[in-house]
């Protein structure tokens, strides 16, 4: 009878542990999480983006439910309005997308490095190996996203009037498949642009289509960047929130890039 007893009052203790598990990541604060509602392949409502599965990487690490406060990246104003709005006014803790040594954000270390791409279809033998001063961009015809290096890059070497723009940064409504599309349908014959833009549409909807990495170059005597290092940013004064993350991207390093080799994103050391 005695036996029956302990091991019953055992059993109860490991229920009201197990329990007492789940009611406090139940009532646990809440990682607030600006993000964009509807901006594949980044975020959106149904959770769906790489940057979705990030945040609910960090919230589980932290042992913190993600609560989303949906804003658009691509707002009046652009991300510095995004961010202004967002961040700096403490409408949430964190973002899942801050270029790495922002001057004006406070930043996590880098979780992921990528690099902007030539995007061409397969079969075509187009030789780029010298990056952008390659020859055969001066014969085919350009297509870019605006206001990014490549624009710039471009402007440099006089190839940016005969070149197609695109500007799928510029409203809430336009989808990066958008240039994609133009150079399957043979309006662009190469699309400079960056690789986590559009590298899940390329792996999912345009497989005739294949990417190669644009390398940084100073050919011009100006240095060019075309390699960038992105982080969480973190609202003001967040400091103990920030070293957490670090630490959260210190210890999860693998999980983070199994979520953007699924996205087709090459994320670089």
């Amino acid at each position: 009878m005695r036996k029956k007893t302990i091991t019953g009052w055992v059993w109860g203790l490991a229920v009201a542990c197990l329990v007492g598990g789940y009611a406090h990541a139940a009532f646990a604060k809440p990682l607030k999480v600006c993000a964009d509602p509807n901006y594949m392949p980044y975020s959106n409502k149904l959770g769906q983006g790489f940057e979705n599965k990030v945040a609910q990487l960090v919230g589980h690490a932290l042992g913190r439910p993600v609560q989303y406060v949906w804003s658009s990246y691509r707002q009046k104003g652009g991300f510095e309005n995004f961010l202004a709005l967002n961040l700096d006014k403490h409408r949430c803790d964190m973002i899942m997308n801050l270029p790495y040594g922002d001057y004006e954000e406070t930043f996590t270390k880098p979780y992921y490095g990528s690099t902007y791409v030539f995007v061409y279809k397969k079969g075509k033998r187009y030789d780029l190996s010298e990056g952008m001063d390659s020859p055969i961009l001066s014969h085919v015809k350009i297509g870019f996203e605006v206001g990014t290096p490549v624009e710039a890059g471009l402007k440099m070497r006089g190839l940016v009037l005969s070149a197609v723009p695109f500007n799928t940064a510029g409203s809430e409504t336009a989808s990066p498949k958008a240039p994609l599309q133009a150079v399957e349908d043979g309006k662009v014959d190469v699309l400079i642009t960056w690789e986590p833009l559009v590298g899940y549409f390329i792996q999912k909807d345009f497989r005739n289509l294949t990417m190669m990495r644009v390398p940084d170059t100073d050919a011009l005597g100006a240095p060019e960047r075309y390699l960038f290092f992105i982080s969480m940013g973190v609202a003001p004064g967040e400091t103990a929130l920030k070293h957490q993350l670090d630490q959260v991207i210190r210890t999860h390093k693998a999980q983070i890039q199994r979520i953007m080799t699924a996205y087709n994103v090459r994320i670089l050391p």
